[in-house]
């Protein structure tokens, strides 16, 4: 952004009201800037955070996950329910279900949406859980103790078969892959993970395609039925950008939209964050694309001073995420995808173990169960581009930071 673009960048609207941006807002008020900020919303409900609805929310120990945070007192104004339905950068306006917004600098923040399983839109008891309206629909289900199909052994699914095993639900869970995780971990990593949900009372089915959804049953394509009562489907999400569609922002092949180390778009005076965008790293030499929580928390502090400051900030964080899944406590740090050395700390078939991955001697990656001093030490250790030795690093008695090579 041009100075002077930027001093006459009075008002700032922000569409998507998820954790990246409130956070958005939130950053511009604490870095000082005096401006307009609007924050627009396509649901109805008060700005709310995500994680809880897997857990709290909804098994009933929580009635909402709304953000503490005061719009009024910081100057924000709120529009909710209020879908958005193009963007015209030419001229600089947003467009909306009840009319176009203008704007000085927007942020796209609109977050992701889940992935519809073929065939199964609009069955009765197929299940999505992304909003606080999913999480509410789905607890009396939990409460009737229904016989629970998930459709997907990823973050989510796990961590709603947790929840619904806690409930006192039947759960069976069934992934198309031949492992938990398939699509975020290697195989020899995510290899422990499955006797996780036996040892929780869930049966785990995989190499298992759903062929169709049918009232009180799911029909796999090896033409077996497993009782359902409600089926879940948890598999994957995709940046919400459709709307985008004409605009001229540039999309990347996932449909995400694809930002530059400022997370500024191909649009002038236009931002994107958290999971609706991609972010070229310096620090792993690709673009990456996180669908994760930390990510929606981090990146808003680097637009509110890319927006107010002199100095272009630059965005390349080490990617953050966590997991409470069948009593265990699962957290990673970094990107593994180019490492080229893997070394284990403790045993996986314990209740607490470690995976580093390293590249050229460095650490870039850290998956801890169970182990949340071995990720706070590594995520120090990865930002610092550390080199490790390999044969300290392995022994799990030994604290992270004291096996640097």
């Amino acid at each position: 952004m041009s100075e002077q673009t930027r001093a006459q960048a009075r008002r700032v609207v922000v569409v998507g009201a998820g954790m990246a941006g409130v956070q958005t807002a939130v950053a511009l008020r604490e870095q000082g800037f005096d401006g307009a900020v609007t924050l627009i919303g396509a649901e109805p409900h008060q700005p709310y955070d995500r994680p809880p609805l897997s857990k709290a929310v909804l098994l009933g120990t929580a009635e909402h996950s709304a953000f503490d945070v005061d719009f009024e007192a910081l100057g924000i104004e709120l529009h909710l329910g209020r879908e958005m339905t193009g963007v015209r950068p030419g001229d600089h306006e947003l467009d909306t279900e009840a009319g176009p917004v203008p704007y000085d600098v927007l942020v796209l923040a609109t977050g992701a949406e889940p992935v519809t399983l073929p065939g199964a839109e609009g069955v009765p008891g197929v299940h999505l859980l992304r909003t606080l309206d999913d999480a509410e629909r789905l607890r009396p289900v939990l409460a009737r103790q229904h016989d629970i199909v998930v459709v997907g052994a990823g973050w989510i699914g796990a961590e709603f078969a947790t929840a619904a095993r806690e409930a006192g639900c039947a759960v069976t869970v069934v992934e198309a892959a031949d492992r938990p995780l398939a699509g975020a971990l290697p195989a020899d990593v995510a290899a422990p993970m499955s006797a996780w949900y036996a040892d929780s009372g869930a049966v785990l089915r995989t190499h298992a395609r759903v062929e169709r959804v049918e009232p009180g049953a799911v029909v796999l394509d090896d033409g077996s039925r497993v009782p359902a009562g409600a089926v879940v489907v948890g598999i994957g999400a995709r940046p919400a950008t459709r709307r985008l569609a004409g605009s001229g922002i540039e999309l990347g092949r996932h449909g995400e939209v694809l930002a530059d180390d400022h997370l500024r778009t191909s649009a002038p005076d236009v931002y994107a964050v958290g999971d609706c965008a991609s972010f070229p790293s310096a620090r792993y030499g690709e673009r990456l694309m996180v669908h994760h929580w930390d990510n929606a928390l981090q990146g808003p502090r680097t637009i509110a001073a890319n927006i107010i400051g002199e100095a272009p900030a630059v965005y390349d964080p080490v990617p953050y995420f966590w997991s409470e899944q069948f009593g265990r406590f699962v957290q990673y740090a970094g990107h593994h995808a180019c490492a080229d050395a893997t070394v284990w700390r403790g045993d996986p078939a314990g209740p607490a173990w470690s995976v580093c991955w390293l590249r050229e001697g460095r650490l870039v990656a850290l998956l801890a169960v169970g182990r949340p001093r071995d990720l706070a030490q590594g995520r120090r250790l990865i930002e610092a581009a550390a080199a490790m030795s390999p044969e300290l690093l392995a022994d799990p008695a030994r604290p992270l930071k004291a096996a640097t090579a």
